[in-house]
């Protein structure tokens, strides 16, 4: 949907969760303007590329997704590549296939750990020689040896397809989203697209909500909250607002956006889903234990999970002024991963919140797809002028 919003016409969407593909078709049923165009397949991408006719697809500018996570989630069983569900071998597929000017894949911080490195370096390499494929019977190590090794020899230039790949850990509550979500994202250039990109500035910081909030006060007079029901300033962040008040600090950056922020306008859910929002229903039974404490109303909301052990979503939970706390309605948690509210989720709490802790913020995609854009357009300019001066020079 981000990528959708930041200018992009889908050619083709692979999903293999059942439940998603019913929300997508829900959603164009309804005739949503992002989604109802889409081409939808329904199953697994590697059998997807080997049936896809690649001469009906128009030129591809971008190729994007987010290859499951959770042989690298924290909440995982941090088994990397000796995970099935591992599939960026399917993500290089897709891109040596289809040869696109641009790709766009999104990840788990997880994938970050120092356990992983050496993977994580792998799969690096594979996307920027898409083309040197593993030999039968070849282990990833040994094939990732003979990557660095045609990456560090001369013979590599200008020589089959390959892109110029950018890694760089994202955290979206710096860019507007009312979450603290850290995620990975690669992205590549095709290097015959002269493309100069660079990850988009961070727009939303800390430091500005907590001047906002215990500076001017301004954040709570938005919100009309009386002094009484206020939340207290963090021990944590003491230290930050004194600093501010004394030496006269104005934040260069716009506030983080807090739980109270996004639900702004959205009444109490209720058990029988009472109300003018869809899939705005409260679900009983949220209980607070090691390790899941919830999401304070007044920051950004803790990481959505869709959950591998268990329930899904035990962290998913809004604490109250008074300290209780209730599970987040599925339109809540839309709502913290930026889906607009004309947005339906398909099926039950569980499958819902499956699907939105699974997904990436709308508008931090729609960031990062719309740098990606503007590089490519850049791109094709630079390439005409370059035509036109040849064209020039030649008469």
């Amino acid at each position: 949907m981000g990528v959708g919003i930041a200018g992009f016409k889908s050619q083709a969407v692979v999903e293999w969760d059942r439940w998603a593909c019913d929300t997508i078709r829900q959603n164009q049923r309804r005739g949503h303007p992002v989604v109802v165009d889409w081409s939808l397949y329904s199953g697994d991408v590697r059998h997807w590329i080997k049936s896809v006719d690649i001469k009906a697809l128009q030129r591809l500018d971008l190729v994007a997704g987010g290859p499951p996570c959770q042989p690298f989630s924290m909440g995982g069983k941090h088994q990397a590549n000796l995970d099935l569900r591992d599939m960026f071998p399917a993500a290089v597929s897709v891109v040596r296939t289809l040869q696109p000017r641009a790709f766009l894949f999104e990840n788990v911080k997880g994938l970050t750990r120092a356990s992983f490195y050496a993977y994580f370096s792998y799969i690096q390499l594979q996307l920027e020689f898409p083309e040197i494929s593993k030999r039968v019977d070849e282990s990833w190590i040994d094939h990732r040896v003979r990557l660095q090794q045609f990456k560090s020899s001369k013979k590599n230039a200008g020589v089959g397809l390959s892109y110029r790949v950018s890694v760089g850990l994202v955290n979206a509550a710096n860019f507007g989203v009312a979450q603290k979500r850290e995620r990975v994202f690669l992205i590549g250039f095709r290097n015959d697209v002269d493309a100069r990109w660079s990850f988009p500035t961070e727009t939303h910081s800390l430091d500005a909500l907590l001047f906002d909030q215990y500076v001017d006060g301004s954040y709570w007079d938005r919100h009309k909250i009386p002094v009484r029901l206020r939340t207290p300033l963090p021990e944590k962040y003491k230290e930050i607002v004194l600093s501010m008040k004394g030496l006269g600090i104005l934040p260069t950056k716009v506030a983080w956006r807090t739980v109270r922020d996004a639900l702004q306008g959205l009444p109490e859910p209720y058990s029988d889903g009472r109300g003018f929002a869809i899939n705005h229903q409260l679900r009983s039974g949220a209980r607070v234990y090691p390790g899941h404490t919830g999401s304070p109303l007044d920051l950004p909301a803790k990481t959505l999970k869709a959950g591998g052990h268990g329930v899904p979503g035990g962290e998913n939970m809004l604490v109250r002024t008074d300290g209780s706390v209730r599970y987040f309605s599925v339109r809540e948690s839309a709502r913290l991963q930026a889906f607009p509210d004309t947005y339906e989720l398909h099926g039950a709490w569980g499958e819902a919140m499956r699907q939105l802790g699974n997904a990436v913020p709308v508008t931090l995609a729609q960031q990062m797809a719309g740098s990606v854009a503007s590089q490519l357009l850049l791109a094709d300019q630079r390439a005409l002028a370059s035509r036109e001066l040849l064209q020039d020079a030649c008469t």
